[in-house]
């Protein structure tokens, strides 16, 4: 049995206590009006502003000045109409202003939203990505991996409980409307309206607050009675004196990987893309799962690998080449999820249609540095530390590797929900460094916590002597 050391929880409820204050400062950093924005534009211009307000009103001067030896009447004709347009620039300017000041409060006020909103999904797809990899072995009977199976059931049990904080942020930002993250939850619907998105309209039926949480549920609901009712007939089998629990999981399991594909398909329009609604990918489903699949496959090794190590061997039979396999699927799911994102992102480019470009040029323009960097960090830190068979089985490189994978898969996700949500006021920043410190503590507690509740090494599964005897 493993024992969760006291050190180890400490540093699970620090995080967690440190990120939640954090969190909060976020919060109460945020800008509450239009004036604490424009303060806010003007620190970090340096007084900008009012140079280009002096060259407007030099402009206008020097246009009054160019008709200096007209008649008076004609002077003061053209004075009259001049003040009238004048005036009616600068109100228009003012409005402009005004509207611009919103928007950045919008965007500064969504900040502390999206970072939470960021780091909660990406602990979440973490557990759902180890719950596919441990159904897809379920499924397919695979002989080398039952010794990792109480691993993977740890990670998962994260599940639930991300979910719970995933399912109240969504009810908040969209039933709720306590934010304005999901822009298609505050878009103008009045066909009479100058600013009518007819676009979102005819998505209405689809993208609305109701029929939302309700798929959002029903995706919850699924995932979780597939992990709860898996672990237990996993934890049965150990106490049957037949394999009936093996088989049990394994129809199970075939049956959830049909579910999961299309439910974890529609999440990833909803969840991800809708934050862009006026942008879709016919790929995108599939982009969204490689890159949850590779980070909970990158966990099980990271966590597997941790309880080798110490004086305290938890799992002794587990052996390099477990890791040296772990490794290999690390490495080529990055490669498949290099090639979603070229693919998406060549044929989106190539066809160069406006409303479907927009998507990335925003990204390339505000977002340079994340957007290209998270490939870096994704592909080609990964090719080139994991291409080599014997670097697989050293434990320090394929954690090095791991902590570089899950940083790019956050900044994958920070590049999908950020552009649409807090536009070019983004950074790194309290709120974002917060969040992943308390989810990182959650996520530590509840798996560590789950690794104490079972055996680390199954005692019936039919294929434990296969696995045990895994070399090569």
């Amino acid at each position: 049995m493993y024992d969760f050391s006291k050190k180890l929880k400490l540093w699970a409820i620090g995080l967690m206590v440190v990120g939640a204050i954090g969190i909060i400062a976020g919060f109460m950093a945020a800008p509450s009006t239009v004036q604490d924005v424009e303060q806010i534009l003007a620190d970090s211009h340096h007084g900008g502003g009012h140079d280009t307000e002096a060259a407007t009103h030099g402009t206008v001067d020097a246009h009054g000045e160019a008709d200096h030896g007209k008649s008076h009447s004609e002077e003061a004709h053209h004075q009259e109409s001049h003040g009238d347009k004048a005036a009616h620039a600068a109100n228009a300017h003012d409005n402009e202003h005004t509207k611009h000041l919103k928007h950045v409060l919008v965007q500064l006020q969504n900040k502390p939203w999206a970072a939470l909103y960021v780091a909660c999904f990406f602990f979440m797809m973490i557990a759902l990505g180890a719950l596919a990899f441990y159904a897809i072995n379920r499924a397919a009977q695979a002989g080398w991996s039952p010794l990792l199976f109480r691993v993977m059931e740890a990670i998962t049990s994260y599940l639930p409980v991300g979910l719970v904080i995933m399912l109240i942020i969504l009810g908040i930002s969209t039933v709720g409307h306590g934010n304005h993250l999901f822009a298609w939850m505050h878009a103008d619907l009045d066909p009479t309206s100058i600013d009518y998105d007819k676009l979102i309209d005819n998505k209405k039926g689809w993208l609305n607050g109701g029929s939302f949480m309700i798929r959002a549920f029903i995706f919850a609901g699924l995932w979780t009675a597939y992990q709860v009712v898996s672990k237990k007939w996993s934890r049965a089998q150990d106490e049957a004196s037949d394999d009936k629990y093996f088989k049990k999981n394994f129809m199970l399991s075939a049956g959830f990987l049909v579910v999961f594909l299309y439910s974890e398909s529609i999440m990833s329009w909803d969840w991800i893309m809708s934050f862009d609604p006026h942008w879709y990918s016919t790929l995108f489903g599939w982009y969204v799962f490689a890159s949850m699949f590779v980070s909970g496959i990158t966990v099980i090794a990271l966590v597997t690998i941790f309880l080798k190590s110490g004086e305290k061997d938890y799992l002794p039979k587990v052996s390099n080449s477990h890791i040296h396999d772990l490794a290999k699927f690390m490495f080529g799911i990055s490669i498949f999820w290099t090639y979603l994102w070229f693919s998406q992102f060549m044929l989106i480019w190539y066809a160069d249609i406006p409303e479907e470009v927009t998507y990335f040029v925003t990204r390339i323009q505000d977002y340079n540095l994340p957007f290209f960097g998270m490939v870096v960090m994704n592909f080609v830190f990964p090719i080139l530390v994991l291409m080599n068979s014997d670097f697989k089985r050293v434990n320090w490189f394929v954690v090095i590797a791991g902590i570089v994978i899950l940083l790019g898969h956050y900044v994958d996700i920070y590049v999908m929900v950020m552009p649409a949500t807090v536009g070019t006021q983004w950074s790194i920043g309290l709120p974002e460094v917060s969040s992943v410190l308390f989810f990182l503590g959650l996520f530590i507690y509840v798996v560590f916590t789950a690794l104490t509740k079972a055996p680390l090494e199954p005692k019936r599964n039919p294929f434990i002597h296969e696995s045990e005897q895994f070399h090569y």
